[in-house]
Order: structure tokens, then C-alpha cells, then sequence
């Protein structure tokens, strides 16, 4: 029997025991050990990552000051998921040979040392590893995190995460990350209109003006 009322109410999902299963997530994150980017060791497993910036970079100084002490605020909030998980053909054994999470930050690591006016040297990272079916918690954690700390590179400042878009895809714009940190060999050859270098810093000095304000 067909019912064409429609109440939205009924449609609706909530569980406390849903958002306090995040909340202890994000919590045993931000307790996990810092390394250095790539961390010194190849591991295996899929998960979330965050970089945090430590150097003196004008754009970015004030990072160094609020992560003098302890690393609150990063600079870029990321997942890496195993192959396939798009469509969800996964295994247990996928997830445990699977070395997504550290390639992801080896990658992440060769981007800033192609930049000119960054060095790897001043970035650091913690990252968390979910097994089995708690990879299914991977977007949502990464989401999470971007949420409760808005870091720059993920909020104002897009294209850290960028790959090269491949042979006959160059007519797009070079992204913001780009712009400012040129270095890396497919992006120049990007041929779209892009944001100016100035606009972009005035964007990362007002995001910046409001970062720990209210911690």
C-alpha cells in the first residue's frame, strides 16, 4: 500500500552513540605520535593524515608560533583510502598490505620539495590507521578534522592534493597552491586563467588573522 504523505521527520538519521564514536576517533588522532614528512619509516595501511607547518615562510609564520608547543593546527587534513574502496571491493587483506597512507605522504612530501619556497624540513605529520571495518570511518574522520580545524591548504588555499591531470587535460587553470608555490613541472604546464599570486596571499592573511583566535 502506497503512502504519498511525506514527512521529512521520518526521513532523518540520528545516534548519539554515532557522533560520540567520531569524537573519540578525532580525539585518539590528535594523541597519536608526530614524524617527520614522509615519516622515517614505510608502513602499511590506509587512514588520516594532517601536515603541520613549523617554518618561517612569511605566508605562513604564524604557524610556527601556535605549533610551537604542540601540534594543534595544521596547515592540510587528508585521507588515503585503499583501491577500490570506491566501490567498495575490499578485503582485509587489501587493507593490510595496502601502503596508501604512506605513499600519500611521500607524495605530499615530493610536491613541497619541488617548491621553491618551501622546504620539507619544516613540516611534520601524524596520521591514523583504521583496519578492517573501521576504514569505512576514513571520510568521515578526514571530514571531521577539516571541519574542527579549517587548515588552510584544505579551506582557502586548493590544489595541494592535486595529481597531473595527464596529457590534453593542461587548458585548466593552475591551481591557488600553485600559484604561490611554483616548482612543480606539470602545473606550469596548466593554461587557464588563475588567481593572482596577491589575491590569493590577502585571502591566506585574513584566514590567517582568525586562526587560534578562539583557542
Amino acid at each position: 500500500m502506497k503512502n504519498l504523505d511525506f514527512d521529512r521527520r521520518k526521513h532523518i538519521y540520528t545516534s548519539t552513540a554515532f557522533a560520540e564514536l567520531v569524537k573519540d576517533a578525532v580525539r585518539f588522532f590528535n594523541g597519536t605520535p608526530v614524524h617527520t614528512l614522509p615519516p622515517p619509516e614505510a608502513f602499511g595501511g590506509t587512514g588520516v593524515y594532517a601536515i603541520y607547518y613549523t617554518g618561517q615562510h612569511s605566508a605562513y609564520k604564524k604557524y610556527a608560533g601556535l605549533n610551537r608547543l604542540a601540534y594543534n593546527f595544521p596547515i592540510y587534513v587528508g585521507k588515503a583510502v585503499p583501491k577500490g574502496w570506491r566501490q567498495a571491493r575490499l578485503s582485509d587483506d587489501v587493507l593490510n598490505q595496502s601502503k596508501e597512507l604512506h605513499t600519500r605522504l611521500r607524495e605530499h612530501a615530493r610536491s613541497i620539495g619541488a617548491a621553491s619556497s618551501l622546504a620539507v624540513e619544516d613540516f611534520m605529520c601524524r596520521f591514523v590507521i583504521f583496519e578492517g571495518e573501521a576504514s569505512d570511518m576514513i571520510g568521515t574522520i578526514e571530514a571531521a578534522l577539516i571541519k574542527l580545524n579549517m587548515p588552510l591548504w584544505n579551506t582557502v588555499v586548493d590544489g595541494f592534493g592535486n595529481h597531473d591531470p595527464g596529457k590534453g587535460r593542461y587548458e585548466q587553470a593552475k591551481s591557488d597552491w600553485d600559484v604561490i608555490h611554483p616548482g612543480r613541472a606539470w602545473a606550469e604546464k596548466c593554461k587557464g586563467v588563475h588567481s593572482s599570486a596577491a589575491t590569493i596571499l590577502s585571502r591566506v592573511d585574513a584566514h590567517l588573522n582568525q586562526l587560534g583566535s578562539q583557542s
